[in-house]
């Protein structure tokens, strides 16, 4: 199937690893002009480079905090210059990553952490979405995919619970809003997904990947590639999924026991 991809201009946040590198990489396989952003400059310049030599793409990379509105102003300003001076697909995956001391329990949270999770992935995603939307508006079309998680469905940590139910609330909400002017919005879910943490190679410390690994049990019996979540992104990304608005897909494999109508 041919996505129509070719030549669109994509942003993917939260690309210099993980589910977003999976994502950048695919999106530019199907020939997209894109940008990558991520807090981290030399690892986000690296995978640039990596993505861009695989694909024979040329790749951007924009270096910023997605919780910080004026970084991101700033940012998405010279991701957009380099596209041409318009964005077709944005896609939210930047997020905190798992800290050293795993899930935290109720008389563990801190507020710190409480809001720096929700400001880098919720508000970060409106201030990336709000930096998009005008550009999209005057073309008539665009394809807004964010990246959420089974934590918006199951209880794994209070905080990622209450984040990715409020990607989705969100998700929903800029639907409907953007949807007239040809603007797709929608959110993924991801399950227990093999990425640099999760394969073990980078284990933090103090954190039992394997119980994580075992608690998503699944009816495909394995964890989910990075690289499978990627497809349901392009796809999402492409012009195909046009009938697709607010709604959620949730990339996990089948986790057991659930039933969402």
């Amino acid at each position: 199937m041919d996505l129509e991809l070719h030549g669109k201009r994509a942003i993917v946040s939260g690309a210099s690893r993980g589910i977003g590198r999976a994502i950048a990489d695919e999106l530019a396989r199907e020939g997209a002009k894109l940008v990558i952003t991520a807090r981290g400059r030399l690892a986000l310049e690296d995978a640039a480079r990596e993505i861009g030599a695989a694909s024979g793409v040329a790749v951007g990379a924009v270096a910023l905090d997605t919780s910080d509105p004026e970084s991101v102003a700033r940012g998405f300003g010279e991701a957009i210059d380099t596209l041409g001076g318009g964005v077709d697909i944005l896609v939210n995956c930047a997020a905190d990553p798992l800290p050293a001391t795993g899930f935290q329990k109720l008389g563990e949270l801190t507020e710190e952490a409480f809001w720096s999770d929700l400001d880098t992935k919720v508000l970060g995603y409106l201030h990336t979405t709000r930096a998009v939307a005008p550009h999209m508006i005057a073309e008539g079309w665009g394809r807004i995919i964010n990246i959420s998680g089974t934590g918006a469905r199951q209880t794994v940590s209070i905080v990622r619970s209450i984040r990715n139910v409020s990607v989705a609330a969100m998700t929903k909400n800029l639907a409907d809003e953007l949807g007239p002017h040809g603007i797709n919005v929608t959110v993924v879910h991801p399950g227990a997904t093999r990425t640099e943490r999760t394969n073990g190679h980078e284990q933090p410390p103090g954190v039992d990947l394997d119980a994580i690994r075992r608690s998503h049990e699944n009816a495909i019996g394995r964890m989910v590639e990075a690289r499978e979540v990627a497809w349901v992104v392009a796809f999402l990304a492409s012009p195909k999924s046009v009938s697709i608005a607010g709604d959620a897909v949730t990339v996990s494999g089948g986790v057991r026991g659930f039933i969402h109508y």
